[in-house]
């Protein structure tokens, strides 16, 4: 039975908030590959699906300026995404309103961009008595000292930094747990590169387990070997 800390986050205590991960947003990124960006983010709502937790997704000024929210993110979250034209998503009331209903006091936020859009909610939230975790790698600012500096102020205010990676083994934590198991095995093997193909080479090379894709690896097998 895993201890359950106060200090880590649970499925059953936490609420996952993905603000603005949307195209022209993501234009004015330069602190993480945009690539990575995106996988880690899709991997991050990924997290909360296989763990039945909470998400709220909001958007800004999407048909005037910053598109339309990444299909990959939408595809796995399937919810209509609260609108805004705040920089602040905790100007919408909407979003405040979904975030007191939930009966969640964690809130795990990842947004575009760190030194605006993540910045606001998470020093509101705080001053109203959330605790606050946010994504640093399923979030990106337009330059590496603005991110930073908005980190720093966060983390200052209360809030705590950690990684899609962390979120996803946090929420595990025990191999026991094995009604989420494969989901989690699925996700490390599609979003996290070198951890994932270790994952790939002990299951089918160790375990002889089936290979994954639809069109597997064939081998020859020579005389001798």
């Amino acid at each position: 039975m895993s201890f359950r800390s106060q200090k880590l986050i649970n499925a059953d205590d936490t609420l996952f908030i993905f603000i603005d991960h949307q195209p022209q947003m993501a234009f004015g990124v330069t602190t993480i590959d945009r690539q990575t960006l995106k996988n880690n983010t899709v991997a991050l709502a990924k997290a909360a699906k296989l763990f039945n937790v909470p998400i709220i997704l909001t958007a800004v000024e999407t048909e005037s300026f910053s598109g339309y929210i990444w299909p990959e993110l939408l595809d796995v979250v399937q919810q209509k995404p609260i609108e805004r034209t705040s920089m602040n998503s905790w100007d919408s009331d909407e979003l405040v309103a979904q975030v007191k209903a939930s009966g969640k006091k964690k809130l795990v936020i990842a947004a575009l961009w760190t030194e605006a859009c993540l910045l606001y909610p998470t020093l509101c939230a705080i001053e109203e008595g959330f605790e606050i975790y946010i994504v640093t790698d399923a979030s990106g600012g337009t330059s590496q000292e603005a991110h930073d500096a908005a980190v720093r102020r966060m983390e200052q205010a209360g809030a705590h930094s950690l990684t899609t990676i962390n979120a996803l083994l946090e929420l595990q934590r025990d191999w026991a747990h094995r009604d989420t198991y494969n989901g989690v095995m699925d996700i490390v093997r599609e979003h996290f590169g070198a951890y994932g193909m270790g994952v790939d080479y002990a299951y089918t090379m160790v375990h002889k387990a089936l290979q994954r894709g639809s069109f597997p690896h064939e081998a020859p097998h020579p005389e001798g070997h």
